[in-house]
């Protein structure tokens, strides 16, 4: 009997402890957990450091865990609250003073616990946001020892920042100060009405002072990294993926609410191993490989789940204006003028795309539209091409030797490079050798040694036709790849940024636009993105126009 009720104890122990690993295996199951290959490639992230970002891959990233001083909606592209919970603007819209949202603590995930923590100073004292964060992250942004990619963005809205990117200037000299802790106050160096836009982008960003200085170039490990938005880093797999954890400790607001999934996996693959993976159950979401959108479509099940919408990127074709025989204008323009954009986007990307007559995308701000401008730019014209590449080789000694056409080896690039060395090869009878490199750190080489062609692409930091033109394409811009540099292209779009009319900023844009891509031809404009995705029917999935997706508003059923 004693051996009986002992047999009966052992089973009901064992029973309960099924039970009881059953339930945590039900909650483990419960945990929301949404595995995305949208805005990925199939490499590593170059970086999460917003001070040194530059592709829309790491901006994804560092959107979710660190926020700038103000947004943008998502939906639409409008201004909203980031950090800042309002800001005030001076009588002579100079100077912008920022009041901080209370009660952002900084955060970091711990391993041990599985969990996120509230990061501690060495009192014990919780770690806030403060100003001085703030002030830390825009000078550590703009000091030339960080090297941003886009510190030359920054001294048309911070007055002192010219000085201190170029090493003429303290620190101390950048109009940037911490007027409380909760305060913080910039003074811009004209009165440019878009400059709240620009003080929310990622290299403005707070960063942590303490993490950075005992941790180095590898602060942004996920066990070494401290972070403050609506998710946190849990894992960074290194060429395989990126685990974001929701932050528990983030303050939700109207506009950037807590996150209602748990965890978000960005995985690095390219749009072919994203479509498998999807069709095999095992991705939530995935940017949609062009060759696949056909078979889509055509299927009952999946085309319920394609996502077709507006995105504010161009896809283009940069010549180095610098390198012969790309120093020649008829050439330039020939190639452009030969490239049939409508077959592009009809037979090789297949979404949607438009074709693009111009480099800023229709749909910014004071950016031209087609509607409006529809004769401007450049179109596809095989018959002027012709009598461009002839005067090209008057130019050049009677023939055009081998061009080379770059590109990064991702998604459908090759495809689109190969469609337009056939054009180029057809219509024009030019030879053109295409260069495949990693696509990993294909931009950073094209800023170093521009090849003579290349395939490049742009998508909006801000909503406005500056963001194109003058960003990527001023003669003193580190963006502008081309070596393009016309000094009347540069006065229509700084003129352009202190206009307060609309008509006449559209106007001047579209004057320099068509100096850019018909007078000089520095660039091939190719198509005007749109988002072509994949979402699965238990994914809700927050509708973004901004280039990047907006996970806070995730949900999963």
């Amino acid at each position: 009997m004693l051996r009986s009720r002992n047999f009966v104890r052992f089973m009901a122990v064992a029973v309960l402890t099924v039970a009881l690993t059953a339930v945590g295996l039900v909650h483990a199951q419960d945990k929301k957990i949404i595995t995305t290959g949208i805005n990925m490639v199939g490499s590593d992230l170059e970086t999460i450091d917003p001070g040194l970002a530059q592709t829309v891959s790491s901006v994804e990233a560092i959107n979710e865990l660190f926020v700038g001083l103000t947004s943008t909606n998502p939906k639409d592209n409008s201004l909203i609250p980031g950090i800042a919970s309002s800001y005030d603007v001076s009588s002579d819209s100079l100077t912008f003073t920022f009041h901080l949202a209370d009660n952002i603590p900084w955060v970091r995930y711990n391993k041990d616990t599985d969990a996120v923590e509230e990061v501690k100073d060495d009192k014990g004292a919780v770690r806030m946001v403060t100003a001085q964060d703030v002030v830390y992250g825009i000078v550590r942004g703009l000091d030339p020892k960080t090297a941003s990619p886009y510190a030359y963005v920054y001294p048309d809205f911070i007055a002192g920042a010219g000085d201190f990117e170029a090493g003429k200037a303290t620190a101390a000299d950048v109009k940037v100060k911490a007027v409380d802790a909760k305060t913080v106050e910039i003074t811009a160096p004209a009165a440019i009405g878009f400059a709240p836009f620009i003080y929310g982008l990622w290299t403005l960003r707070p960063v942590p002072q303490w993490a950075i200085e005992a941790s180095g170039d590898k602060w942004t490990e996920a066990e070494n990294i401290n972070t403050y938005g609506p998710f946190a880093l849990k894992e960074w797999a290194h060429d395989t993926g990126l685990t974001l954890i929701k932050n528990p400790f983030w303050p939700a607001t109207a506009d950037i609410p807590a996150p209602k999934v748990d965890e978000v996996v960005l995985r690095f693959l390219d749009p072919q191993q994203q479509y498998a993976e999807y069709q095999a159950g095992n991705m939530d979401a995935i940017t949609l490989d062009p060759t696949f959108i056909d078979q889509v479509k055509a299927d009952a099940t999946l085309s319920k789940e394609y996502v077709n919408g507006n995105s504010f990127c161009t896809y283009y074709t940069g010549f180095n204006t610098l390198k012969a025989p790309m120093d020649n204008v008829h050439l330039r323009r020939a190639l452009s003028l030969a490239i049939d954009r409508q077959s592009i986007v009809d037979n090789v990307t297949k979404g949607g795309q438009i074709p693009a007559q111009w480099f800023a995308r229709p749909g910014l701000t004071a950016a031209p539209t087609l509607q409006d401008y529809p004769d401007l730019g450049i179109k596809s014209n095989a018959d002027e091409a012709k009598k461009e590449i002839e005067l090209a080789k008057k130019d050049l000694g009677g023939t055009i030797p081998q061009l080379t056409f770059a590109y990064g080896d991702v998604g459908t690039n090759a495809a689109i490079s190969q469609a337009i060395q056939q054009m180029w090869t057809d219509t024009l009878g030019v030879t053109v050798q295409l260069t495949a490199m990693d696509s990993k750190t294909y931009f950073s080489k094209v800023h170093e040694d521009p090849p003579q062609i290349y395939r490049s692409g742009w998508c909006k930091d801000y909503s406005d036709a500056d963001n194109f033109d003058n960003v990527v394409f001023h003669s003193g811009s580190t963006q502008n790849d081309t070596g393009f540099a016309n000094a009347d292209f540069d006065k229509l779009v700084d003129g352009a940024r202190l206009e307060t009319d609309l008509k006449k900023r559209t106007d001047a844009y579209a004057k320099a636009e068509d100096i850019l891509v018909n007078q000089v031809a520095a660039m091939a404009p190719v198509y005007w993105y749109t988002t072509n995705l994949m979402v699965k029917p238990n994914i809700e999935r927050a509708e973004s126009v901004t280039g990047n997706e907006a996970y806070y508003l995730w949900d999963k059923s």
